[in-house]
């Protein structure tokens, strides 16, 4: 073979004459990686770091009297509130300490009760007898 049909085989070179690229072709060739990065953004980091947020809030609002579950599934209701951990009072006569990281939720018959109490402090007293 010679040099000359070398480059007839290889086939001409895309675009305008091998010219670079112009800067909205670079562009172009980099929007699907640009949604990809917006996608994953607003489907899986964005609500992850807002569940994060939330949990770290209901672990520093939680208090005696409250009732929850434990990540391995127990239900009690807090008797004491140490700085790292939590005396959960489980049954009569028996009490667990735990981390307070292993609070998996304040269950909800407790936040009934929350709203409730809020609301009975909220109500005006009629004078009726």
């Amino acid at each position: 073979m010679n040099l000359f049909t070398l480059p007839l085989l290889l086939g001409a070179p895309q675009g305008a004459g091998g010219a670079p690229a112009s800067g909205m072709d670079q562009l172009v060739s980099f929007a699907p990686f640009i949604l990809i990065i917006a996608i994953f953004y607003f489907l899986i980091i964005r609500p992850q770091n807002k569940k994060q947020k939330e949990t770290q809030r209901m672990l520093s609002e939680l208090k005696k009297g409250d009732k929850i579950v434990t990540i391995g599934g127990i239900h009690g209701t807090i008797a004491s509130v140490k700085d790292s951990s939590l005396l959960i009072k489980i049954d009569d006569n028996v009490k667990v300490e735990v981390n307070r990281n292993a609070v998996a939720s304040v269950t909800s018959v407790a936040k009934e009760e929350k709203i409730e109490a809020q609301n009975e402090d909220k109500k005006p007293e009629t004078g009726e007898t």
